[in-house]
């Protein structure tokens, strides 16, 4: 076991988080099928064992081979994924209140929902400030290595945005409650100002620098991380608004829950099209099954969920049909990745250490004394 968590990295978080959000995007569908909530509720459940499963995995890595750890913060391609981590903890807290309540109980789901959300928020702010710090002055990256990537510890407090309001109506009227969502709002403001700073070093790199490795196009779809999270939390802001704060800036949350989810959607569903024609590109050009094909679960799943935002505060049928499609989408996603995580965790493929790269050797070549090459 201890040899087998070496080169686990903090990237496997994403398993945690594509799962939860099968499970909390399920719950809230438009569409109400037989035993639609239960099977949400045993999928919830699988996320929270994976959590547990991976934090003592991870503590081993930590103790035993403090060497790969320190390896992989200061590499700018793995440091970024301590995002995974917090977002993990946050999703798993939020699915405790949204599905896992029907299991255990509300008052067990609203104790781990808080020490979740707590230590996710609290992760999650911390490697928003840590990870772009190494990446300046430890890890020295370029303009030329920018990928999506960079986005996932910039994306965490989005997540505590979205998933903070959730505990608002637990805590006692007043100060406590108006607190916390103007915690959650502060929170908003700085991943999105900061994505705002991130992206177009991630848009100008693949557009002046060409498509993204096989194995790293499926991180297109993280772009769709914070717009969906992001419309997501602007609609949950409005959902406990009323009764929390004082009545002009309530209404001011349900105006910006249309006036910034629209556009942002808009802009999603854009940005879904770009990233699914690259990798259908790299499909054809030989791209097999990595880690990074859970990009394709918990992104999608934050656009579900802010279509389901949309449909309540606008009360479109259109939104509806959206949240629908794209949850059929995240299901195969989901479904895909969770096939060949589980293959490569059996076989062993996934645990073990990068292959070296082969050595190929240039043919000889001699010159006359003429300089001709022969």
């Amino acid at each position: 076991m201890v040899t087998a968590v070496r080169h686990l990295g903090p990237n496997w978080y994403a398993c945690v988080m594509g799962t939860a959000i099968v499970a909390t995007a399920g719950v809230a569908l438009p569409v109400h099928l037989p035993g639609l909530r239960t099977i949400c509720t045993a999928v919830w459940l699988l996320s929270l064992a994976l959590l547990l499963v991976l934090l003592c995995a991870r503590a081993l890595h930590w103790h035993h081979h403090a060497d790969q750890a320190r390896a992989h913060l200061l590499d700018h391609a793995t440091a970024p994924f301590y995002g995974c981590l917090a977002m993990a903890l946050l999703a798993v807290g939020g699915g405790a209140l949204t599905v896992g309540r029907y299991w255990i109980g509300t008052t067990a789901a609203v104790a781990l929902d808080a020490v979740l959300f707590t230590a996710g928020t609290a992760v999650g702010l911390a490697a928003a400030v840590v990870v772009p710090y190494l990446m300046a002055v430890r890890q020295h990256a370029e303009p030329r290595q920018a990928t999506p990537v960079w986005l996932l510890p910039l994306v965490a407090p989005m997540v505590s945005a979205a998933l903070g309001p959730l505990l608002v109506p637990y805590l006692p009227a007043g100060q406590p409650r108006e607190t916390l969502l103007f915690a959650c709002f502060a929170m908003f403001g700085l991943s999105l100002l900061a994505t705002l700073l991130m992206l177009p070093l991630v848009f100008a790199r693949i557009v002046t620098g060409g498509p993204l490795p096989l194995a790293l196009t499926p991180a297109l779809f993280l772009v769709l991380g914070p717009l969906g999270q992001s419309t997501t939390a602007v609609g949950k802001f409005a959902d406990v608004a009323p009764g929390v704060v004082p009545a002009p800036y309530s209404q001011g949350f349900g105006v910006l829950a249309v006036l910034y989810g629209v556009p942002v959607m808009g802009f999603a569903l854009l940005w879904l099209a770009l990233a699914t024609t690259h990798v259908v590109r790299a499909r054809r050009h030989g791209m097999r099954f990595s880690m990074t094909w859970w990009a394709f679960t918990f992104p999608v799943g934050t656009c579900v969920t802010g279509a389901e935002a949309l449909a309540r505060h606008t009360g479109l049928v259109v939104y509806d049909w959206l949240a629908t499609g794209l949850y059929a989408v995240l299901v195969a996603a989901w479904a895909t990745a969770a096939v060949h995580t589980a293959r490569g965790v059996v076989s062993g493929v996934l645990l073990a250490g990068p292959r070296p790269v082969p050595l190929v050797l240039r043919p000889a070549t001699a010159r006359t004394t003429s300089g001709a090459v022969r």
